[in-house]
């Protein structure tokens, strides 16, 4: 009896070893961002006892994907099973700014409690100051100096009771506004928390105490980066520089605190799965019978999140893209950024910097005087395909001025690039109709309209420049209307769209002067609109 019951003990001891549960601490020590989506790699470092032993990882996101958990690791012990599970009890660590946040509301609730408080009494007190301002009526053996000083006193105290009211009624306006504004802030700084948070259980093995250090990674929505580049230029005589940034963006409601960031090209939400091409059948529609007519319902999709890119100003330290290097893998591109980043939870993106190359650049003006008087500074840059760039938008600066946006697409544009550097009011354009070499005649059923245009250019310039002038004659899309260009003026012209276009040099201070003419024919009885 005594050996069973000592057998069974030690069965139940081992069945409570078998079963424990130890919840340990972890720390995000990398970060792989994606398009999309983010891989978090945690390191766990704990102490695991004999038998089998379920490590907790709590707070998670919520959101992660379980079938992308991977747990690898060091240590005595086996890895039996890994299990995620969602915890509706526990919400989200609130990170430091949200408690500050708080903090401030609750101590401007309180102030605003208080001066609402002393605005009461003061109210008070008036009421109180009123009811008794007729003592002099119903004591009639008052002095008329004691009269003089009650109502010298009255004066003075309603006064100074009014005076506080005012300054009690600015207080609370101020305070409200700044706890309406806080609200807001904490409102959207809870948003961004998950409801709830998830955890992941590790089942491991061991025959002896043993020190164990786990990896465990996994993929998150809610998160992914974009790029965003600068174009500078200092003069017209330099290449340009080309600025890589990324703009990471991430609301999986945890912070990810001086992590190692690697930024990828790759982008899971595509699938890399081989679309089937299936046979394509032919066949004459055949009558359905109104009874098994099926309805189709069309749904709305969602469109997408975008995320505006945050205003680049120009920095005088060193730039953070040093610390980058690049890999090229098979299919993608990966930046290392070699140092640590803080990325919040939070609806505005951190700006990292990938790399800041130079690009080779010719400069030249361009002008449309049709549509704006003003010449344009233009860089056609090259080279930019060697930098594993993805379509994005492009801050441009010239000699340190921040000029405009642009939109750097690779699918898009060929081997050169062509970057407005902004107007400059040195070039002097004219465009003006030569009203001598400009008619209106009617020959027989016909119209014929003659138009003469003459274009001048100046350059105030202390340097010589080299410049492109574009205009146009029209193109006919009717049989009964014949458009016949006389004179291009050495453009360049292109019938199918009817573009004229110069490349003229012009040294400082000269003035060069191109002229074009075309002859419209059309029944006469016929208007054609925007012809003038």
């Amino acid at each position: 009896m005594k050996a069973r019951l000592a057998f069974f003990l030690l069965a139940v001891a081992f069945t409570a070893k078998a079963q424990t549960v130890t919840e340990v601490e972890s720390k995000i020590r990398e970060v792989t961002v994606f398009l999309n989506r983010a891989q978090v790699v945690r390191e766990i470092k704990t102490r695991v006892n004999p038998g089998e032993t379920n490590l907790v990882i709590g707070g998670l996101p919520a959101s992660l994907d379980p079938q992308s958990i991977q747990v690898s690791g060091s240590g005595n012990a086996i890895i039996l099973g890994i299990q995620h599970n969602q915890n509706y009890l526990k919400e989200g660590e609130r990170p430091p700014k949200l408690k500050r946040l708080e903090d401030s509301l609750e101590y401007y609730v309180a102030r605003l409690t208080k001066v609402q408080n002393d605005k009461a009494i003061l109210e008070k007190e008036e009421k109180l100051m009123e009811a008794n301002q007729k003592i002099g009526g119903t004591q009639q053996n008052l002095t008329v100096a004691e009269l003089r000083a009650m109502a010298d006193f009255f004066r003075s105290r309603m006064s100074d009771i009014g005076v506080a009211k005012i300054e009690a009624d600015k207080q609370i306006k101020t305070l409200n506004e700044k706890i309406t504004k806080l609200k807001q802030q904490i409102s959207e700084q809870r948003g961004l928390l998950a409801r709830n948070t998830s955890e992941i259980v590790i089942s491991v093995s061991a025959k002896a105490a043993t020190q164990a250090n786990l990896d465990v990674s996994y993929v998150v929505y809610d998160a992914g980066w974009y790029p965003v580049y600068d174009l500078r230029a200092t003069d017209t005589k330099s290449p340009m520089t080309l600025q890589y940034k990324a703009n990471v963006f991430q609301q999986t409601g945890e912070t990810w605190e001086n992590v190692k960031l690697i930024l990828s090209t790759a982008n899971p939400a595509l699938g890399g799965q081989k679309p089937e091409l299936y046979t394509w059948y032919l066949d004459f529609p055949r009558p359905v019978p109104l009874q098994e007519k099926a309805v189709r319902v069309r749904g709305m999709a969602t469109a997408p999140k975008a995320y505006d890119s945050a205003d680049m100003s120009e920095v005088a330290f060193e730039s953070a893209a040093n610390y980058v290097s690049t890999i090229q893998t098979s299919l993608n591109t990966e930046f290392n950024i070699s140092l640590p980043y803080t990325v919040a939870s939070t609806t505005k993106p951190t700006v990292v910097d990938i790399a800041s190359h130079e690009v080779p650049a010719t400069y030249r003006y361009a002008t449309t005087p049709k549509l704006d008087a003003d010449a344009f500074l233009l860089a056609r840059v090259t080279g930019w395909e060697a930098f594993s760039l993805l379509p994005g938008e492009a801050n441009v600066f010239f000699e340190g001025t921040f000029v405009g946006k642009t939109y750097v697409d690779p699918a898009n544009v060929e081997d050169t690039l062509d970057v407005s550097l902004g107007r400059d009011k040195r070039i002097v354009v004219e465009r003006e109709k030569v009203k001598d070499f400009t008619s209106r005649r009617t020959i027989g059923a016909n119209k014929r309209d003659r138009y003469t245009w003459e274009i001048s250019i100046r350059n105030t310039r202390d340097e010589p420049i080299r410049i492109m002038v574009e205009d146009h004659v029209p193109v006919s899309q009717n049989s009964q209307i014949e458009v016949t260009v006389d004179e291009t003026g050495g453009a360049k012209y292109t019938p199918e769209n009817g573009k004229l276009v110069w490349e003229l040099s012009l040294n400082p201070g000269e003035t060069k002067k191109v002229r074009y003419s075309f002859e419209v024919k059309y029944p006469k009885d016929r208007v054609i609109p925007g012809l003038e």
